[in-house]
């Protein structure tokens, strides 16, 4: 009997899709164990408020980044006004700033001891109780912060909805009378929801994961709720059905922006489509237009990056010469192991789902890639359970045969944070190597197995090649997130093992932000990698010839 290789590449697909569903089953398998009283305790005191938080909160972060991206998105794609085609891409910046890193710039610059509240009571010789001044270490606070670390997803999505609109579409309700915000809202608006709407579902999903920022903003939501009642309690159980309740929320978030994805059905009448040019502002708008769009950048980059760098100045860490070395290398290979292994599993998914394109490939591939949905907190919880009934079980046989046990092995190694960032960023990987052979006609393949090349030498000889560009993309993105990851990385690091995002959130817990500051400012300025790559796409869409269009003058 002949020996099937594409049925084995299958089962492989398949072994290493169900390998990595593990840790996201191992959370829902929690709600079936009993946690000894700790999740009753939490139903009786915290779960109505995790509840409640974690719901005004991203209500009120998604309605604000819709607000910022649909807004900002409108103006530099429709309009021309001074400096459009600067915050064209600095609208992108504020995606190298983490969250929890704007949250500790923000509060330390508007809190009461902060430089904005003591130059108020210098200038206006005001006392304590003289004056009213918002609280950011709040909920409204944290709603602030992430709306301005988010809103670059929505205005992402919307800028490529509107760029994708034909100018027959705008023209032809130009003819019959619509002025420019009858335009909007009735045509370019209705076009583009299905982009905008993937744009929020991706915030709001998010948001619900976000951890570092509200943690120091002092709100209660599932996310800071996971983390302490696993390490508060050391409750692993409780600590999982917490997560589950997370899961779920994010789960329904990912299965209806999915759903709007696939439902969306906008064709052109033609293939031969024109986007429709920028209107030229004049007078008053053209400066509104630019505060409009300068604002997000100011608050979401500038305030950050210019806090961090005057701390950094000023002092930094003072143990920068002595552990930023440490904690830099212990990043960089956390980060560089997790970007290789990433796209190497990817490399091999992508390319099994070109090459057999079986319903069962697909549905794994599919499932492989899910990870990234899920807040890394819930990822970490559902890494420790399997890894810990592993660890028992050859304990105990090696305790029973041997005399003797390994202890943990795996889970209090680096191992299981790397297992971790698998689950959590292999769609990355996949997204972008499959968008890279897409680029590559089937063709090219059948040319080459004609030619007797076997599956490996058509990846070494044809594809890596061409997909070149792909996976150098694919590997920096993934190490920068890594370098950014904080709930999974506070988990399930090994003891005494830090890194530089680690090392910042202690010092920022202990309200030692000047030293926080070095290390922040590296972070950002390896967040400036994937913001780099995605000026570069958005300048060449950009650039595609548009029609041309009028003058908006103001009285």
């Amino acid at each position: 009997m002949k020996s099937n290789p594409g049925r084995y590449w299958s089962l492989a697909c398949i072994a290493l899709a169900a390998i990595l569903l593990v840790p996201i089953l191992s959370v829902a398998w929690s709600l079936t164990r009993d946690s000894e009283g700790t999740w009753e305790h939490l139903v009786d005191t915290v779960l109505g408020k995790y509840v409640s938080n974690t719901i005004l909160l991203t209500v009120g972060v998604s309605c604000g980044t819709l607000l910022i991206g649909v807004s900002t998105a409108w103006l530099v794609t429709s309009f021309s006004f001074p400096g459009v085609g600067l915050l064209r891409w600095a609208l992108l910046l504020p995606l190298a700033v983490p969250s929890y890193l704007m949250a500790y710039a923000m509060t330390d610059l508007f809190q009461f001891s902060g430089p904005v509240q003591t130059w108020l009571r210098d200038s206006m010789s005001w006392g304590r109780d003289d004056y009213w001044f918002p609280q950011v270490r709040s909920l409204g606070g944290a709603i602030f912060i992430l709306t301005f670390c988010l809103y670059p997803y929505v205005y992402l999505a919307a800028s490529n909805g509107f760029l994708g609109l034909s100018a027959s579409v705008v023209e032809a309700s130009r003819t019959l009378g619509a002025g420019p915000w009858a335009r909007f809202s009735r045509v370019i608006l209705p076009l583009a929801r299905p982009a905008i709407f993937a744009g929020v579902a991706l915030v709001a999903m998010e948001t619900m994961a976000e951890f570092g920022a509200v943690d120091y903003c002092a709100v209660d939501t599932f996310a800071t709720g996971i983390y302490r009642t696993w390490m508060g309690r050391q409750d692993l159980i409780a600590a999982a059905q917490l997560s589950t309740c997370l899961l779920g929320a994010v789960g329904l978030l990912y299965v209806l922006e999915s759903w709007s994805r696939r439902s969306a059905k906008f064709h052109h009448a033609t293939q031969r489509t024109q986007r429709v040019a920028p209107v030229p502002l004049t007078g008053t708008w053209r400066w509104m237009a630019l505060v409009a769009c300068a604002v997000p950048v100011a608050v979401g980059f500038l305030l950050p990056v210019s806090r961090f760098l005057q701390l950094t100045l000023a002092g930094g860490d003072s143990r920068a010469g002595e552990l930023f070395a440490e904690l830099a290398a212990n990043s960089a290979l956390l980060a560089g192991a997790a970007a290789f292994l990433t796209v190497i599993i990817g490399l091999f998914l992508a390319q099994l789902r070109r090459g057999a394109a079986t319903p069962s490939n697909r549905v794994a591939v599919r499932v492989a890639g899910l990870g990234y949905a899920i807040p890394g907190g819930v990822i970490a919880i559902g890494v420790l359970g399997p890894l810990w009934w592993f660890e028992s079980g050859v304990n105990d046989f090696t305790e029973g045969v041997f005399g003797w046990s390994p202890g943990l092995f795996l889970s209090g190694t680096v191992f299981a944070v790397l297992f971790g960032y698998l689950v959590r960023f292999l769609a990355i990987p996949l997204n972008l190597i499959g968008a890279g052979f897409e680029k590559i006609r089937p063709t090219v393949d059948d040319a080459a197995k004609t030619l007797g090349a076997s599956r490996f030498h058509l990846l070494r000889r044809v594809h890596l090649p061409l997909l070149r560009g792909s996976l150098v993309c694919a590997a920096l993105m993934v190490f920068v997130d890594v370098l950014k990851e904080l709930p999974a990385t506070l988990i399930l690091r090994p003891f005494d093992f830090d890194t530089l995002a680690v090392r910042v959130y202690q010092l920022a817990s202990d309200e030692r932000l000047s030293e926080a500051s070095t290390g922040a400012l590296a972070i950002i300025l390896a967040g400036l990698v994937p913001v780099v790559l995605l000026t570069r796409i958005l300048k060449s869409v950009h650039a595609t010839p548009a029609v041309t269009g009028r003058r908006v003058e103001t009285s």
